[in-house]
């Protein structure tokens, strides 16, 4: 059973909501006849009221063994209350207004005017524009985040060619294939997922670089998938890095001591890394590795996870990976989290080419048309998807390959980064 002392706020919270939002879904219906508006009604009650059930329900919903239903539940809860949010804001713009009118009218006998006085066509008045206004931009919302679960197996393929003018020339024309954020503790499909895999194999890559969260908390949730990743196969290799939920700090041990030290914990992050050698993947804890071909060398450092944020673990050691890759000519470094770029990859090791980072997934959601991008992930990362280049050298962030919290994608949709070094 999960606890919460504002609980019962949050219910009597949605509840008010729903009254509020329903005088707006009565109005809208005004105009219609009977039968229409007590369908309309009903309709509304039916989904506010089964949000209401599963809202107080939801807290004695064991978790273990109903992750992924819990996860469904909280995205449609916090879809329809932020839906709902959305038309208060209107509906509050409009009270006020009104209110204010009001006021003023007291002093000269003023009518609240019609909008369509104004230039509305239909003559609508100010009160069912704001109205309107707030159903459609909520409903949208809604319609969104479901139109969104299709998308969390939509694997995208994203190419670029990188040039470098110090990279070795018998690198030229190699081909690295980047995933990230794979979090297979919130996969339902597996079918689905094998055809991502495919998907990567069709790339023909000379090198596969995964940076990080490779589960949501348990090593476990890997099991089921450990013969889909095991496919992935290069020339030169398949890499790893641990990201920040790799190390179970989410999750509940159920042994932590007073000290926050649980042996079950410490057992999970030892299973994991036998994970990652079970699959045939090299994880790479502060340390790196030399790539040769043709009598050519460059390096590949892998750390562990390095944030500038405080919420997140810094256990990744630069220092250590870095040493003995100072007379190689080209490096590319494995980092979980983008903001490790500026914080202290850019200031305190210029001789690193470019960063492949993960993390932020996009946030799942936002859009991207030709040139233009937009998420909340922004606010948030000043890196957060793509390529970024300061002088000489590059961060490109991956997209995700898996999903966490929400289930799905809109706008942002699951990555494959292709990368052809030039």
């Amino acid at each position: 059973m999960r606890s919460g002392s504002g609980y019962l706020f949050m219910l009597l919270f949605m509840l008010a909501i729903d009254v509020y939002v329903f005088f707006a879904i009565r109005t809208a219906f005004s105009a219609a006849k009977p039968r229409t508006r007590f369908i309309a009604n009903l309709v509304y009650w039916i989904v506010s009221g089964t949000a209401l059930l599963l809202a107080a329900g939801y807290r004695y919903i064991p978790a273990d063994g109903n992750s992924v239903l819990l996860t469904y539940i909280r995205t449609v809860l916090i879809a329809l209350v932020l839906a709902k949010v959305i038309v208060v804001v209107f509906l509050l713009i409009d009270d006020i207004r009104r209110l204010i009118m009001w006021v003023a009218g007291m002093f000269r006998g003023a009518k609240e005017e019609n909008i369509g006085a104004e230039g509305f066509k239909n003559g609508i008045t100010r009160s069912q524009f704001l109205m309107k206004t707030g159903l459609v931009l909520g409903g949208g919302l809604v319609a969104t985040l479901m139109y969104g679960f299709s998308n969390k197996y939509n694997y995208h393929v994203r190419r670029l060619k990188l040039s470098f003018a110090n990279l070795p020339s018998a690198f030229k024309g190699m081909r690295i294939v980047q995933i990230s954020d794979i979090h297979s503790g919130s996969f339902q499909d597996k079918a689905a997922v094998q055809k991502g895999i495919d998907m990567i194999m069709a790339q023909k890559p000379d090198l596969i670089l995964f940076t990080g969260d490779l589960v949501n908390d348990r090593a476990i949730e890997m099991e089921t998938y450990k013969d889909v990743f095991s496919r992935l196969g290069a020339p030169m290799g398949v890499y790893s890095v641990l990201g920040n939920h790799d190390y179970g700090d989410y999750y509940p041990w159920p042994d932590f001591d007073g000290d926050h030290y649980s042996r079950m914990k410490e057992d999970n992050l030892k299973q994991l890394k036998n994970t990652h050698a079970d699959m045939g993947w090299k994880l790479m804890m502060n340390e790196h590795a030399v790539l040769e071909r043709n009598g050519q060398q460059i390096a590949l450092l892998g750390i562990e996870n390095w944030s500038a944020n405080a919420r997140f673990p810094r256990f990744g050691d630069m220092k250590k990976a870095h040493a003995g890759t100072e007379n190689i000519p080209f490096k590319i470094l494995m980092s979980h989290d983008p903001s490790h770029w500026d914080a202290q990859v850019r200031t305190e090791y210029p001789d690193v080419d470019l960063m492949l980072a993960g993390h932020t997934h996009g946030m799942q959601f936002g859009v991207e048309i030709a040139k233009f991008k937009w998420s909340p992930s922004q606010y948030f990362y000043k890196q957060w998807a793509g390529l970024y280049t300061q002088g000489k050298q590059k961060l490109y962030v991956n997209r995700g390959f898996g999903f966490l919290g929400y289930p799905g994608r809109v706008g942002i949709l699951p990555e494959i980064t292709v990368i052809d070094l030039a």
